[in-house]
């Protein structure tokens, strides 16, 4: 029997299976690298505290994360409040928002 595990939300602080939510990673990237070499990313990379660069990316990847209710008003709340750029401890690109409002709109 595999074990189910467990969020909470970054907005409503709902607590679910990991599967009904959006997952946003930050996720280190080597200094060496070059954009060709990144194709999943949806974000310009950044220096963090540490001197690496990070890029925050959706649904996969190794790294620090946050989960946000596929729900239009755990969206908003969560862009409006910078609620997943505290959770990840960085500046969440605006194309992450589109990307997740046209999630919704499908």
């Amino acid at each position: 029997m595999a074990l189910k595990l467990h969020r909470r939300c970054v907005s409503c602080q709902r607590i679910a299976q990991r599967d009904e939510f959006w997952r946003l990673v930050l996720v280190p990237i080597a200094k060496d690298a070059s954009k060709s070499e990144v194709v999943d990313s949806t974000s310009e990379p950044h220096l963090g505290k540490s001197g690496k660069n990070f890029q925050v990316q959706l649904d996969h990847g190794m790294g620090r994360s946050a989960y946000l209710c596929q729900s239009w008003e755990c969206l908003k709340l969560a862009q409006k409040k910078n609620r997943l750029g505290r959770s990840l401890r960085t500046q969440i690109p605006n194309e992450i928002f589109v990307i997740l409002k046209s999630r919704l709109q499908k």
